[in-house]
């Protein structure tokens, strides 16, 4: 059968037959990555329901920059962690964010910087609106952030990609993303590459809260490549190995009574 093997053809199904398994083995490798990081999400969420909330300066690079730029980005295993922040609301730069769903219906998440004692600011969801009864286009009832220092508790979420800078809409600043470093310009503050999406927002609006991941999808393409890879060497070898026996007695006895007289 080795012998067999050697022949140029043989070789050319075997090496073809090696890389599809390898491909195979490895996507089923970062699907288990993938499972991993999900897994650790959902673990993040899970445990935020009840853990003590953490100083929000301790888990994210305070910003040092000029007023209008971002701090440090936070590592990606803070997602989902419960934190608390104090300072001040700025309304006069809240933002509404357009096009967010809860609860099945398409509103908007309401925006506010809170400024810390220490001149810095970090961006708090403070809970999602719906549309006005005029439609999409017509601007909510927002109520109002509260004066005062105020101490907020909350989930920390990562910056959103492909943001874009705020404009202004019917008398208010309006985003589609929440990207940190798209807003930062538009603020007389530096403020920080994360923001905080409260877990007790005021009447009038409801809390965003956390969805989990699919990790158990992940690992169900995890079985599905790996097997995909031991089906693919088992075919070759079976028909390597059949190949190299040649046509079976019963294949020979067929071919002569189907020969004619």
């Amino acid at each position: 059968m080795y012998r067999f093997l050697a022949s140029p053809r043989w070789l050319g199904y075997a090496a073809l037959t090696v890389a599809a398994a390898t491909v195979m083995v490895l996507l089923g490798f970062w699907q288990l990555d993938r499972y991993h990081q999900r897994a650790s999400i959902n673990a993040r969420i899970t445990a935020g329901t009840s853990a003590t909330p953490v100083p929000l300066t301790g888990v994210v690079p305070r910003p040092t920059g000029a007023p209008g730029t971002v701090g440090a980005a936070p590592g990606s295993h803070t997602e989902w962690l419960r934190v608390q922040v104090t300072g001040r609301f700025d309304a006069s730069r809240e933002i509404l964010v357009r096009g967010r769903t809860v609860e099945g219906r398409v509103g908007f998440e309401v925006l506010t910087p809170l400024v810390l004692p220490d001149g810095t600011a970090v961006l708090v969801d403070r809970g999602w609106v719906a549309p006005a009864e005029a439609g999409a286009l017509a601007m909510p009832t927002v109520p109002a952030a509260p004066d005062g220092e105020q101490t907020v508790l909350g989930r920390l979420r990562p910056p959103e990609s492909r943001g874009g800078p705020p404009k202004e809409v019917n008398g208010r600043l309006e985003i589609r993303r929440i990207t940190p470093s798209a807003i930062a310009p538009a603020m007389p503050y530096a403020i920080y590459d994360a923001y905080v999406s409260t877990d007790q927002p005021p009447p009038g609006l409801i809390a965003v809260t956390p969805e989990k991941q699919n990790a158990l999808q992940n690992a169900g393409y995890v079985l599905q490549w790996w097997l995909l890879a031991a089906l693919t060497l088992y075919g070759f070898t079976y028909l390597a190995r059949r190949e190299a026996r040649g046509p079976e007695p019963e294949d020979l006895l067929d071919e002569f009574h189907d020969a004619p007289a």
